[in-house]
């Protein structure tokens, strides 16, 4: 069984940083691309950042030269460093992964979500 665990959301002030955590866990064969997604209120999921195992990134244009990916592919985990916070980046973060597995004599190669994290900005 396949997991994502997001931590490290809470609270902040404008201006301030917050760090987003994501563990893998389960029987996983390999990882291609992980990233964060978030949603606020009223409004689609949209993309914030995706990395590859190369550590090659992608952000959204909201997010740029503010937010920084990175991952540990030996942890199979996926960071966000969150800084100069703005009240329009309160939403709730999702972390999302392409993880293959190995079953019934197969490899399945599907895009996995974690619960969320809540981020809250005040300003």
């Amino acid at each position: 069984q396949v997991q994502l665990v997001e931590s490290g959301g809470g609270l902040q002030q404008a201006g301030e940083s917050l760090r987003l955590s994501c563990a893998a866990s389960g029987e996983i064969s390999s990882i291609g691309i992980m990233g964060w997604y978030r949603q606020a209120p009223g409004k689609q999921r949209e993309l914030v950042a995706t990395i590859n195992k190369f550590g090659a990134a992608n952000y959204g244009d909201d997010v740029k030269g503010r937010f920084t990916i990175s991952r540990d592919n030996a942890k199979k985990t996926v960071n966000l460093q969150m800084n100069s916070l703005k009240p329009e980046d309160t939403a709730l973060y999702y972390c999302n992964a392409h993880i293959t597995t190995y079953q019934d004599m197969r490899y399945r190669t599907s895009a996995y979500w974690g619960q969320g994290t809540q981020v809250t900005v005040s300003s």
